[in-house]
């Protein structure tokens, strides 16, 4: 299986060139790119009719579609009326990966709020093996996985560790590394093959290698302060914060992990997939 290059969104192109979701398909693989996100970070403002028919699409043009969970799941409220809300969020998007035919749904776990971190860890924790279970059961879940992604502010669940230990509790869970991310936490850490050897090394140990290669990963370079992540930057103009995509695109071969990769650079996420791609293709040769 090969690496998949795609964007999270069509960027500036595409929205001023009116370009929908039925149409992004046929973008994207002009572009010469082989997968695309769809973010429902804000709510699923989409009708499902649309949903079919978009899903007809990026089958047609071999797109490999993954979508992107609303923001605010966070399975540490203490609330339990707004767990309820955010393993509903994910019934929800299973929906829609159904109707996209979708094969990822990435999602962001918990934050901390007022709670001790351990505490609102072992909350998330108990509350996957409660969903999940839950999904199994209903027979919810072949054919497709969901991928927690590590987050790049320190009160948040998901660091690169919490994610891969959160995915333990099902065969259907795999990790969304965000590089950009965990760069954040490392403070400008993430410099050299062996630092991300470290993180698919403790994936494969927990997870197996079959769904540590399976994993899904965004990356964008991220301006970070003291307490993490700032704002995201387009890959070419940032000189200071990084992380660079060589020393992964090296690991990448290394170890023949077959992930998608989906830019997710401030307004020009297409052309940086297209250069993350050729970066890559580059040192296959």
């Amino acid at each position: 299986m090969a690496v998949l290059f795609g964007p999270s969104g069509g960027g500036e192109e595409a929205v001023n060139s009116g370009i929908t979701i039925t149409k992004i398909p046929e973008f994207i693989k002009e572009k010469g790119l082989d997968a695309f996100e769809y973010s429902f970070g804000h709510g699923y403002m989409m009708s499902i009719k649309t949903a079919l028919l978009a899903g007809m699409k990026f089958k047609q043009h071999d797109i490999k579609l993954s979508l992107h969970a609303p923001f605010y799941i966070n399975f540490a409220n203490p609330d339990d009326i707004m767990y309820q809300k955010s393993a509903g969020y994910l019934y929800t998007g299973i929906k829609f990966m159904r109707a996209l035919e979708a094969d990822k749904l990435v999602f962001h776990s918990a934050s901390c709020g007022k709670q001790d971190r351990s505490e609102a860890y072992k909350l998330t924790f108990n509350r996957f093996q409660e969903t999940f279970d839950k999904m199994e059961e209903q027979n919810l879940l072949d054919g497709i996985y969901l991928c927690p992604e590590t987050m790049g502010k320190s009160m948040q669940i998901g660091t690169y560790k919490e994610v891969i230990d959160l995915c333990t509790v099902n065969s259907h869970l795999t990790p969304t590394f965000d590089f950009g991310h965990i760069n954040c936490i490392m403070q400008g850490g993430l410099k050299t093959p062996d630092d991300y050897k470290r993180i698919f090394d403790y994936a494969i140990e927990k997870l197996g290698f079959e769904r540590t290669s399976n994993c899904h990963i965004h990356f964008s370079k991220i301006q970070f302060g003291d307490k993490g992540e700032i704002r995201h930057l387009n890959y070419t103009e940032d000189q200071v914060y990084g992380p660079e995509f060589d020393p992964l695109a090296e690991v990448l071969i290394d170890y023949k992990l077959s992930p998608r990769v989906i830019t997710e650079s401030m307004s020009n996420m297409v052309n940086d997939a297209i250069l993350l791609k050729k970066i890559y293709n580059e040192k296959m040769k």
